[in-house]
């Protein structure tokens, strides 16, 4: 029986030695031991049909940070990191998406675009930039402040993880 322990633990040792630097997310980080997400400035007010929210700057950059360090055992630093993300949120709009019989908007759609350059000072040939974007579809009585922070949640969620999987899942 003591045999049959030491073969197992002896087995587990291998199994996650062999994962090497594999998070159990599927993020495959390589020899990079710190991360760094820069201010993402809001520049989508520039453009037309965007809707003014402030702090919405503050709060995406924060819930992009606090994703990487939930799905990886990087460190987060404010300089010299390993990986680099840093970038803009260049639309954030609400338009109608569907009409009612009285020719009212019965549906609206809110819709976030962030632009994202990835940097990886450890390993060539896997920069980026990119566009990811998602939205949000409530019902056109409802006022946005009401449904604000659930409709950034999933909104957040969805582009990060895009991000996320573009700049470390390597699918």
């Amino acid at each position: 029986m003591k045999r049959m322990k030491q073969f197992g633990l002896a087995l587990l040792a291998l199994v996650l030695l062999g994962c090497g630097a594999y998070s159990f997310t599927g993020g495959d980080v390589g020899e990079a031991e710190t991360f760094q997400v820069n201010y993402f400035q809001n520049y989508a007010t520039q453009s037309p049909g965007s809707v003014f929210h402030p702090g919405l700057d503050r709060d995406y950059t924060l819930s992009l940070q606090d994703l990487i360090l939930n799905q990886t055992n990087l460190d987060l630093v404010g300089s010299n990191a390993d990986l680099v993300y840093e970038g803009e949120i260049v639309e954030y709009r609400v338009q109608p998406m569907s009409a009612t019989a009285e020719q009212r908007a019965a549906q609206n759609r809110l819709t976030m675009t962030v632009n994202v350059r990835f940097f990886n000072r450890t390993k060539d040939n896997v920069d980026f930039e990119q566009r990811f974007s998602f939205f949000y579809d409530y019902p056109a009585a409802t006022q946005l402040a009401s449904i604000r922070d659930a409709a950034h949640q999933e909104i957040f969620e969805r582009i990060n993880q895009d991000i996320f999987t573009r700049s470390l899942a390597n699918w």
